[in-house]
């Protein structure tokens, strides 16, 4: 097992530098990080702080600075340390000066400003918490997507997957016992998708589930039979309705995501003409 000391400098929040080393280290095994975060360095003063921290925890250093003075203050003394430096995003804005024309402007966290985007993105993520599990179906039209399946499918955190990226999302769990409201199959403007799993996957999360919760382990909400039954009844469901299904046993909460958005895009080009 290595060890490695990861330190994410940023003058801003850090949040595109925690994605950049979250999908830079998924591509290796046997690594244990310690993750050490920077935020909001924009002075000299700042950074000189940090700069301590770093000598007494080295490490790789990775950066989004775009002061000229702080970041080259940076770069010397880590060199001075033997310590490698990255700046995350040199290679793109270098490329994109290049193809624009024009020189970057030195502002940061210009791409945190609260711009309609943002606020699009807030009304999703509170329409999507007031829609979850079923909720508030006389506002499922409302939605750009709705999420159907039977219980531990990941259709709320995909929902809220789905909302930080400015999509109202609705989910509605199919239990056998308790049919869904003819509502659900009546909507027009938002995409149902269905969303599945393997029996055995969905047993195992169930379980796990229920012991997190100190509840009894063996009940029919973890038997096989009883389970393989339920995932049928949802795929009648999404078969009598035409509705797109994912099959989430092998797909993390982003690749769930991104083929939802996939699906919602199709729909739209008729829309745009496209």
């Amino acid at each position: 097992m290595i060890r490695l000391h990861l330190h994410l400098l940023s003058d801003s929040t850090g949040e595109t530098l925690e994605n950049i080393a979250k999908a830079g280290l998924a591509q290796f095994d046997g690594v244990e990080t310690i993750k050490h975060f920077w935020p909001m360095v924009r002075s000299e003063g700042h950074l000189d702080r940090v700069l301590v921290e770093i000598a007494q925890r080295p490490g790789l250093v990775i950066f989004t600075l775009v002061n000229h003075e702080i970041r080259q203050r940076l770069e010397t003394r880590c060199h001075a340390l033997g310590l490698p430096t990255v700046s995350a995003l040199d290679p793109v804005i270098d490329a994109l000066s290049r193809v624009l024309g024009q020189t970057a402007m030195e502002r940061p966290g210009r791409q945190h400003i609260l711009d309609a985007a943002y606020f699009a993105r807030v009304e999703a993520i509170q329409f999507t918490i007031a829609h979850d599990d079923g909720i508030g179906a006389e506002d499922w039209e409302d939605s750009d997507v709705v999420l159907a399946g039977v219980s531990r499918t990941s259709k709320t955190p995909t929902s809220i997957y789905l909302a930080n990226r400015g999509y109202k999302v609705a989910n509605i769990p199919l239990v056998p016992q308790s049919p869904p409201p003819p509502s659900l199959f009546q909507l027009k403007r938002p995409i149902v998708v269905g969303l599945t799993t393997s029996p055995d996957r969905l047993v195992q999360v169930r379980r796990n589930r229920l012991l997190s919760l100190n509840q009894a382990p063996e009940t029919d909400y973890v038997d096989q039979e009883a389970v393989s039954a339920e995932l049928a009844f949802a795929r009648r469901i999404f078969s009598d309705n035409g509705w797109p299904v994912i099959d989430v046993t092998r797909r993390s909460i982003e690749e769930t995501a991104a083929a939802i958005i996939n699906l919602v895009n199709e729909r739209r080009k008729p829309e745009n003409g496209e």
